[in-house]
């Protein structure tokens, strides 16, 4: 299948579930066609079942993005199927357990590493190159950061870190994208309720020492701010953006 003149494609990686599923039913209700990318293949497949019921084309493609082969695969169903990509929303990531460094398995370092540094790198490195070949060129890569890449949680610095690092990749790609007119940018979230962040709303350790629970988003805002960006021309971009429930620890935090 090639897509249309008038078809955009997006790819959304860790689809599955959290912002990734809320961002790609987003998109699909926009009219792009999404390729869902994340590890589990049944919760990617109900998500195309879902957007077929409703009229949407969807394509799953289990991926793990810390592995330079599955990627490649990925990409490489993506312009066999489609010819182009149009947008991708880098936003698979893990987390590591907030425990003093010196306490931290070196397996867990390296998941975070691997995942939100590694996977964001080999997906933006093969977005970059269908975006280069494609005609017309250009295309836009949206990088999931977090309010970490700013200012850190106590007992953090696998996930700290990584976020810095993806800070570093979004102004490269933005920077080395002129020429080609692929653009590049970055939401900085901080607490969007999902499965994996529930856990803040019970209780989560603060710069002083004490706990306490946290205030937190709907993922849909998360998914519209994706949205947002997805829809602007490729002559105009946000570089830069911080969604964030409102009365959460982080301007001042500490």
């Amino acid at each position: 299948m090639t897509a249309t003149s008038c078809t955009k494609i997006a790819l959304v990686t860790g689809a599955g579930s959290g912002i990734g599923r809320a961002a790609a039913l987003g998109l699909l209700a926009d009219g792009f066609t999404v390729v869902l990318a994340g590890r589990r293949a049944e919760p990617l497949q109900a998500l195309v079942d879902q957007a077929a019921s409703r009229g949407q084309r969807a394509l799953a493609v289990p991926t793990d993005v810390t592995d330079p082969a599955s990627v490649q695969a990925l990409f490489d169903t993506i312009e066999a199927t489609y010819g182009r990509l149009d947008v991708v929303f880098n936003n698979a990531g893990v987390n590591a357990p907030a425990v003093p460094m010196d306490e931290l398995p070196l397996e867990k370092w390296f998941s975070v590493i691997d995942t939100n540094v590694t996977g964001v790198f080999l997906c933006a490195r093969a977005a970059f190159g269908l975006m280069r070949r494609q005609s017309p060129q250009g295309g836009r890569i949206i990088n999931n950061g977090s309010i970490s890449a700013h200012t850190p949680r106590p007992f953090t610095a696998p996930y700290t870190a990584s976020k810095h690092a993806v800070s570093g990749i979004t102004k490269a790609i933005a920077l080395d994208g002129r020429a080609f007119n692929i653009v590049a940018s970055q939401i900085d979230i901080g607490n969007a309720l999902t499965e994996l962040s529930e856990r803040m709303t019970r209780g989560v350790l603060q710069a002083n020492g004490t706990t306490a629970s946290e205030p937190m988003m709907d993922a849909t805002h998360v998914a519209n701010a994706v949205r947002h960006i997805a829809a602007l021309p490729l002559q105009a971009n946000v570089l830069n953006m911080t969604v964030m429930a409102s009365h959460m620890p982080f301007v001042g935090r500490g």
